[in-house]
């Protein structure tokens, strides 16, 4: 099992789930006092502490990459007590007028994936309304759709079939945590920064802006939760 608690350490009933790692520890550093390591199972760092913007408890985990990983992450933090959860990750886009570094509220995913299919989303899976407004209001952007997909280097060009469905981008979790945070009656939402341009030339964002990336994420992040 990913998830081992630390013995001295509280899960928080609210979590920020990045993918990576290293976002995870960036994160507790920049947004927890004192923040503690609780997991670091399989290299899926966790950290839980007072976060620096209210004193309340919270929970930087990350899930990994794609939606098998994030399915097993994100169960067992609701066994654990997990009451509302925030994906805050990397996408590549397509949408028209998104460049670099852009944020983007993600309203629904279009389930382009195996796990959250295999989890009983349909064709598309949704984030809580109400997450979702907090994290709009804090991105200051409207809601959008983006795709959940299971291969990263994907050698066939599908972004028009994916345009054409609505979304703006693409990305690998975020139908997942919709779909097993709803059947479990827990309030997610998804916060998405552009890592990659898809379309008029591919660009991808540097180390030290993807760094940039990270710390805004989890600063609009934790400005929805304390709304």
């Amino acid at each position: 099992m990913p998830i081992h608690v630390h013995p001295t350490a509280e899960l928080a009933p609210r979590a920020l789930l990045p993918g990576d790692p290293g976002r995870a520890l960036a994160l507790a550093q920049m947004l927890l006092d004192e923040p503690r390591m609780f997991n670091h199972n399989r290299g899926l760092w966790g950290y839980t502490g007072p976060a620096k913007a209210d004193g309340r408890p919270l929970t930087i985990q990350s899930t990994g990459m794609g939606g098998p990983s994030a399915a097993i992450v994100v169960h067992e933090l609701i066994e654990l007590g997990l009451e509302l959860a925030i994906r805050v990750g990397t996408c590549g886009a397509f949408g028209d007028g998104l460049a670099l570094g852009d944020l983007i509220v993600a309203g629904e995913a279009i389930a382009e994936d195996g796990t959250s299919r295999a989890l009983g989303a349909g064709d598309r899976a949704a984030g809580d309304p109400g997450v979702t407004a907090a994290l709009a209001a804090a991105a200051g952007v409207e809601p959008a759709a983006v795709l959940t997909h299971d291969v990263f280097y994907d050698p066939v060009d599908r972004l028009d079939e994916w345009a054409a469905k609505g979304a703006v981008a693409v990305e690998m979790e975020a139908a997942t945590v919709f779909a097993l945070c709803a059947a479990r009656g827990v309030p997610a939402g998804c916060l998405l920064a552009v890592s990659d341009t898809l379309r008029n030339g591919f660009e991808r964002v540097d180390h030290d802006g993807l760094a940039q990336i990270g710390e805004r994420l989890g600063t609009v992040a934790v400005e929805a939760l304390t709304r």
